[in-house]
């Protein structure tokens, strides 16, 4: 028997507003060519410095197979370039163009919109409050921050650099 469970069901709930943020995104940045996972990818190869595919797949949480094809996505749009590190030339490193960096504004500036259009539904008081729990639990060190071993496969795993087989 359960005991002090919340009357919420949180994992539908966070599932809900996740899946319903994610399509909203999705429509918005559709006119720009992008998805909230390559606009992602694209605003975290634009940060600065050299970064590989695997640096910017862990950023972005994203698998091997999903980062590849997000890549190649990017660079028929002509949004990014993977180049040779000149660090470690067995590495590629994912540079964003000119074009790539001007739609990168463009779709940080919907996604800015679209969130504070979210966040108009709570109250000034509480929106803070809302953002400081969820940055609690999901960043670094959060109870909802790494997935717990599970022998059930729930998704593709994300790839580590230190893995063998990451992304180069």
């Amino acid at each position: 028997m359960l005991r002090n469970m919340p009357s919420a069901d949180l994992m539908f709930l966070l599932s809900q507003a996740s899946h319903a943020l994610t399509t909203e995104l999705t429509a918005r940045l559709a006119d720009l060519n992008l998805t909230p996972r390559s606009h992602c990818v694209l605003r975290t190869a634009g940060i600065g410095g050299e970064r590989t595919q695997t640096r910017i797949a862990e950023e972005c949480g994203l698998d091997k197979t999903t980062m590849v094809v997000t890549t190649d996505e990017l660079e028929a749009a002509g949004y990014a370039q993977r180049q040779v590190s000149l660090e470690d030339r067995r590495v590629r490193i994912l540079v964003v163009t000119p074009m790539g960096a001007r739609v990168s504004e463009e779709a940080d500036a919907v996604v800015a919109q679209v969130y504070e259009d979210v966040l108009a539904d709570l109250p000034a008081d509480e929106r803070a409050v809302f953002l400081a729990v969820l940055d609690r639990l999901g960043n670094e060190g959060g109870r909802l921050s790494t997935p717990v071993a599970c022998e059930r496969q729930v998704r593709r795993p994300r790839v580590s650099a230190a893995a063998p087989g990451g992304v180069p």
